[in-house]
């Protein structure tokens, strides 16, 4: 999945600009996150007539929500191969270098740590991090096959150490039903209950090389990537995906969550016809995107069982050079955490 057209900044969600590496390209300039306040952008939005189709409540008349479920996955998924197929060459998106500075955690972590990547793409989320870090282990998932080829092939054709071994893709949708049980089993969390039979059964996680469900699971993941992923998912189908991560973290791990914030510039690009919900819109090619309030997202975790750690809007100017145009980009950011 994902649909995140990153901006020529490299940006972050540190109020003081700060730079991201000795030697930056012309794209990577600094690291801000408040170049306007959220609620300035809100009142002129809403004050625009021209806009307002977009706050009116929803109503669909479409006899047909009674879809099933597994079918309109399927559609998903099939619109979001259509797009990476359409994109096969990988420039759409750009490597998400902000991770390390907007998620500290992962620069931290213990060796042979476990990351899940929640609708990989084209892996712009589990490259930077299995860069950064020479021992984590990145298992993707994501609902287009044609994303996991490309991710893949990225992955494979770059300089990060031991990529095929510490890269661990498979197809799976999150919305539609909970992870294999390869990811954690029952007998593993009986086994996160008790330390002592933790560390006296733990497996040195390097070891594992199966991509299916077979007797022998990971045991659980340190953390779990959401980065422009949720806003991809049907509204009615969010908490289930949520849910899911919640079940495969281990106590104490994180989920490192970023997306599309109300008022983004994208949101207002929709026409009315395009509306398919409240905040909820779907592109001419199939592929949807949401746009997430603080208490929207909040809903969201808290509701599956996460504790919030940090929950904010990320307001950005970006500038597009070549139209000399600045571009107001709104995005949620957000840390949760499984309790131990």
């Amino acid at each position: 999945m994902s649909f995140e057209l990153q901006s020529m900044g490299s940006i972050g969600r540190h109020c003081t600009k700060v730079p991201y590496r000795i030697i930056m390209s012309m794209e990577e300039t600094e690291y801000h996150s408040k170049d306007f306040e959220w609620e300035e952008v809100r009142q002129q939005i809403e004050n625009d007539p021209t806009l307002g189709y977009h706050f009116l409540p929803y109503q669909s008349f479409s006899a047909s929500s009674s879809s099933s479920s597994s079918s309109s996955s399927s559609l998903d998924s099939q619109s979001w191969n259509q797009f990476h197929a359409r994109h096969s060459t990988g420039k759409f998106f750009k490597e998400r270098r902000y991770l390390f500075k907007e998620f500290p955690e992962l620069a931290s972590c213990e060796e042979y740590s476990k990351v899940l990547e929640v609708g990989c793409g084209n892996a712009s989320t589990a490259l930077p991090i299995l860069r950064g870090k020479e021992n984590i282990l990145v298992f993707a998932c994501d609902c287009s096959t044609e994303a996991l080829e490309r991710a893949t092939e990225i992955i494979y054709a770059s300089d990060v150490v031991s990529a095929e071994r510490r890269f661990r893709p498979f197809c799976w949708d999150v919305s539609a039903s909970s992870f294999p049980r390869w990811l954690i089993c029952d007998s593993c969390h009986e086994m996160f209950r008790s330390k002592q039979n933790f560390d006296n059964n733990k497996r040195d996680c390097s070891d594992i090389t199966s991509s299916k469900e077979t007797d022998c699971c990971i045991g659980g993941v340190d953390f779990v990537t959401l980065i422009f992923t949720l806003s991809a998912v049907p509204l009615d189908r969010m908490s289930t995906a949520v849910a899911a991560c919640f079940s495969v973290l281990k106590p104490g791990g994180l989920l490192f969550f970023r997306d599309y914030g109300l008022y983004d510039m994208t949101m207002l690009r929709f026409e009315p016809d395009q509306r398919v919900g409240f905040r909820e819109y779907k592109r001419s090619d199939g592929t949807r995107s949401y746009f997430f309030s603080l208490d929207s997202a909040r809903d969201l975790f808290l509701g599956a069982g996460f504790m919030e750690l940090e929950l904010e809007y990320c307001c950005v100017k970006s500038v597009n050079r070549r139209k000399q145009k600045t571009m107001r980009r709104v995005w949620v950011h957000g840390k949760f955490q499984k309790p131990m």
